[in-house]
């Protein structure tokens, strides 16, 4: 295979090599195939450090290969931070100090600070536990390894979580490698000689993503590195209660360049209260992709007129609110929208069918199954898609949350159940003699059946629509825990 695929142009082995970025074995086998697809590859397995991380560090139980990661890491840094560390008694291992093969620093786009911990603590506790205990002597080496990043790469992505203010004593002098930055993942203990640092090189940032903590403040220069960005589109911030939206939202409406150009707004937040107004997101000129705190999803009638894309939770009783944000926002064209209750599926395909903008075209239903939809509702809804005076490809996406389902499992077992009997006992009513055999053989006191049964009747009828061209139906099975669920 291998040599068939050098006999292709150059161009089009660069392409092929795009679409295997996140499949490290099949890299690693064209590494090796020969020189020219090791050229092309190389920059593919270096492009994001975090692919290694997960694929080597995560997976491998192979030390050797976790080690010979780290020593190439050490064997393209320079010869005075090689120096730097020999002097603070960290002796690195002699098969580290060859040179490499490439200099593979200049690959790298995407650098995580949190991965290159996770290579330094793992491998200097596999070279001698001693460093691994040495808090201040794996920080001089993660500060090298990231000074070594950020001088020579042209990165894309950073990310630079300092929770617990484990990472003060990084020191970069300069942010060569980063002025041509997309896109920053930090939080709001990040140090203020480094924002400062940074703000100095980065003007145009696309994408910020803040996660407050505990004090939920931003330091001025944190603040002043978002208002110095000239093409700012997205802003996520995650606060742990909302006064660090307090802190931060009334700055943000002091410079009218962001909210005039931002286009995405995500806000997070583990506080069931809000105490902000929600008129604030009128600020937002030009929003047109959003996913908000429950609280605030009543504001998005109202002031997120231009939105085309909205990620929502809403609860069973909060169904009138969705119809509402249809109404309102008449350039919606995707929405995802996570159930806090099962059966809620039905009533939202009904909503989706009156109510939804004509050039809407995508639905994802977050914690859904189609073991809670009744076939004949199913249907229905798509007869009424199919029906439409502008009728485009519907895209349909239920994402079922296994974490989440043995939670339902536990808690809420007879009241799920009793809503599939009950769409189990309507369906066998609805049924002509004739159709007898389709449910005979289901013992309808075993959940299981009962949902299997649901579930291919309604999986026959998807079928059917999408042979007619009328949706385009995906599904996914996630175990997310409830804290944890992110939507992008």
């Amino acid at each position: 295979m291998a040599r068939q695929l050098t006999t292709l142009p150059i161009d089009c082995l660069y392409e092929i090599s795009e679409y295997l970025e996140k499949d490290i074995p099949t890299i690693h086998s064209c590494l090796l195939a020969n020189h020219l697809l090791c050229e092309i590859f190389v920059r593919i397995l270096w492009r994001d450090i975090n692919n290694i991380v997960d694929n080597i560090y995560h997976t491998s139980k192979s030390s050797s290969v976790r080690l010979s990661f780290f020593n190439t890491l050490i064997a393209c840094l320079p010869n005075e931070s090689k120096e730097h560390l020999y002097k603070n008694e960290i002796f690195i291992p002699t098969t580290s100090l060859k040179s490499p093969f490439f200099n593979y620093e200049p690959f790298c786009k995407v650098l995580s600070i949190p991965g290159i911990k996770s290579i330094v603590y793992d491998s200097l506790k596999l070279l001698s536990i001693q460093y691994s205990l040495h808090v201040p002597l794996n920080y001089l080496v993660i500060n090298e390894i990231v000074k070594m990043f950020v001088n020579q790469s042209s990165l894309k992505v950073f990310t630079y979580y300092n929770q617990v203010n484990n990472f003060n004593n990084l020191s970069f002098p300069c942010f060569p490698g980063m002025r041509n930055l997309s896109k920053l993942y930090c939080d709001s203990n990040l140090p203020s000689d480094f924002c400062h640092q940074l703000s100095q090189t980065c003007h145009n940032i696309q994408s910020i993503s803040i996660l407050f903590n505990d004090n939920n403040n931003a330091s001025n220069e944190l603040k002043k590195l978002i208002f110095l960005q000239n093409n700012l589109k997205s802003l996520t911030l995650r606060v742990c209660n909302y006064t660090g939206w307090v802190n931060i939202i009334p700055t943000l409406a002091k410079h009218s360049n962001i909210m005039n150009i931002l286009t995405k707004l995500h806000l997070y937040c583990n506080s069931d209260y809000v105490d902000i107004p929600f008129s604030f997101i009128e600020l937002f000129k030009n929003l047109q992709e959003s996913d908000l705190n429950n609280d605030l999803n009543l504001s998005i009638a109202n002031f997120c007129l231009n939105l085309n894309k909205l990620i929502i939770r809403i609860n069973d009783d909060e169904i009138d609110m969705l119809k509402s944000i249809f109404i309102s926002c008449q350039y919606l064209k995707f929405i995802k929208i996570l159930c806090e209750a099962k059966c809620m599926s039905e009533t939202i395909l009904e909503i989706i069918a009156n109510y939804s903008p004509k050039d809407f075209c995508e639905l994802t239903l977050y914690n859904s199954k189609l073991d809670f939809i009744h076939p004949k509702n199913l249907e229905s809804f798509f007869i009424s898609w199919k029906n439409r005076k502008s009728v485009k490809l519907l895209t349909l996406i239920m994402i079922s949350n296994e974490a989440i389902d043995e939670y339902y499992e536990v808690y809420n077992n007879e009241y799920y159940k009793n809503i599939v009997y009950d769409i189990i006992n309507n369906y066998k009513h609805e049924k002509n003699d004739e159709d007898y055999e389709n449910y005979e053989y289901i013992d309808y006191k075993n959940y299981e059946d009962c949902c299997d049964f649901i579930y291919h009747q309604n999986m026959e009828i998807i079928e059917k629509y999408e042979n007619l061209g009328i949706i385009r139906f995906k599904s996914k099975v996630v175990y997310i825990k409830e804290e944890e669920i992110e939507f992008e």
